[in-house]
């Protein structure tokens, strides 16, 4: 055989799979490494950049004498054609055409080895033809994140050259452990980025104009940057031309979006730079280097996907510790509701979709667009139901004979602010906007250090309130147009909508 074909993944290479090619190959084979994923990194599944990898292989085969060619195949959707996929992508990076007359497939997944066999190539097992199996790589990149010392001994000294010099080793156990990211590098696996990237074009230029005159030039980081929009406009003011522009932001998908972004030539400032990282993992930047910090439609995530108050806290006390005294923390984001505690009636409409008897269990078990349509067809009153089953956190409320519902002020908002969330239903569901009120936030920032600017302020958006509060209910006949939905005290008497957003500029005093 003139080639011997080993795809994987690869994030760490073994001493087993050293003794396993020297054996397998003759003098003249070279090894063709299939870096499968090559276009993921900083994920579960994913932890190790390609380029990383490419490195540790390349100082394997000169280690061990052996002739390697290094090939990166994209990540691809489950396919039955996946050999298929993995050929061509060698042919069209090395112009080599892999046979089953020339070529040996080196591979111990089944599943995989088995698509090889179907084209007529011969497979070798690795780990798989042994009994009892050894350590396969990812079990030993596990004993890493575990912090299993006995990895070193498993690992080829390749992988743990690369792994270490680079301080990858740290890196893999911050994202294999990670308990809000999921394998694939996002929140969770029910969010359509699509849809998020357009709401952050959109709303970007409203984000900017409320950050603008607040900004203190010098390093400027925006954490949970989304696609970048924010940091584009940032890029097109004279006046931090000299700035650094450093975007932050945890999701895999958005961080490629500003990448790409960057590589288009969209930002004009040489000093932009983009991470993909997990603000609950600590301090995002070094102590005392940050000039301004920008998070919006951030601090609610921190809330829902970390420990509540205590995430958010210790999200502050970072902020505080990157920032340098006299800078500047611009945080926007939705807000509870003052006295978000008390009781209130809510009354929503019952005519203006379907009013099932009751809620769903199982929209989990259907795809988004199934579960966009299913929702965008209830009633108001209909999602308020399938929002408490969905909801991640606890909502009560108490229907009463004349059709209103008994609820916590805060709930009541909650409710109303995600319903039209249909798109990303089951992703918006496992996040609370009304965890925190303007007071709270006023007394956090106080008591981690920072002093509170009089601009902050809460606020109502009215667009929201005429266009998915108050909205007058299509399926009425009530000669006044009733809205699809109101609030009143337990007395009866209307309230007026109350605040549905926060901005706060902190600031970390001079001298501290």
């Amino acid at each position: 055989m003139q080639y011997i074909l080993f795809p994987g993944r690869h994030h760490l290479l073994t001493r087993f799979q050293a003794e396993y090619l020297n054996k397998l190959a003759s003098e003249g084979t070279s090894v063709v490494w299939a870096v499968t994923s090559a276009n993921h990194e900083n994920t579960r599944r994913n932890p190790v950049p390609y380029h990383r990898r490419e490195a540790a292989i390349e100082r394997f085969s000169l280690a061990e004498r052996q002739r390697c060619l290094v090939v990166p195949v994209f990540d691809t959707a489950h396919t039955d054609r996946f050999a298929e996929v993995t050929l061509k992508n060698v042919e069209a990076t090395l112009g080599l055409r892999l046979t089953p007359e020339t070529t040996l497939v080196a591979c111990s997944t089944p599943e995989v080895a088995q698509l090889y066999r179907r084209l007529g190539f011969t497979v070798a097992g690795v780990e798989a033809e042994f009994d009892p199996v050894p350590p396969r790589p990812w079990d030993v990149l596990l004993m890493l994140a575990a912090g299993d010392p006995q990895w070193r001994e498993l690992a080829h000294p390749a992988s743990v050259d690369v792994l270490e010099r680079y301080r990858l080793d740290a890196h893999v156990r911050t994202v294999v452990n990670d308990p809000v990211v999921g394998d694939e590098g996002g929140l969770t696996t029910t969010r359509d980025y699509h849809t998020y990237a357009e709401s952050f074009e959109g709303s970007a230029a409203r984000k900017w104009a409320l950050a603008r005159d607040h900004i203190r030039p010098g390093r400027i980081v925006d954490i949970g940057c989304g696609n970048g929009a924010v940091l584009a406009l940032a890029d097109r003011e004279p006046a931090l031309r000299e700035s650094d522009l450093i975007g932050v932001e945890v999701a895999r998908h958005l961080y490629e979006e500003c990448v790409h972004r960057k590589a288009q030539g969209e930002f004009t400032n040489p000093n932009t730079y983009f991470y993909c990282r997990n603000v609950l993992g600590g301090a995002v930047l070094a102590a005392r280097s940050v000039d301004t910090t920008l998070s919006f439609a951030l601090t609610h995530e921190i809330w829902s996907y970390g420990d509540r108050l205590e995430s958010v806290r210790r999200f502050a006390e970072a902020i505080y510790t990157q920032t340098v005294p006299g800078g500047v923390w611009i945080n926007s984001d939705v807000c509870g509701p003052a006295g978000r505690d008390r009781t209130v009636l809510m009354r929503l409409s019952t005519t203006d979709g379907a009013s099932p008897d009751s809620a769903r269990r199982d929209l989990g078990e259907l795809a988004l667009g199934e579960v966009a349509a299913y929702v965008a067809g209830l009633s108001t009153r209909a999602r308020l139901d399938q929002f408490a089953t969905d909801y991640r956190f606890p909502m009560d409320y108490t229907a009463r004979p004349d059709g209103a519902v008994e609820i916590r002020l805060a709930d009541a908002m909650d409710f109303l602010t995600h319903k039209d969330y249909v798109d990303n239903w089951l992703s918006e569901a496992h996040e609370q906007f009304c965890g925190m009120e303007y007071a709270d936030w006023v007394a956090l920032l106080r008591e981690v250090g920072f002093e509170v600017d009089p601009v902050s302020r809460a606020w109502r958006n009215d667009w929201i309130v005429q266009h998915r509060l108050a909205r007058p209910d299509a399926g009425s006949t009530h000669p006044a147009g009733k809205p699809i939905a109101s609030l009143s005290t337990l007395d009866g008497e209307p309230l007026d909508w109350p605040e549905t957003h926060v901005l706060l500029v902190a600031r970390r005093p001079r001298g501290t």
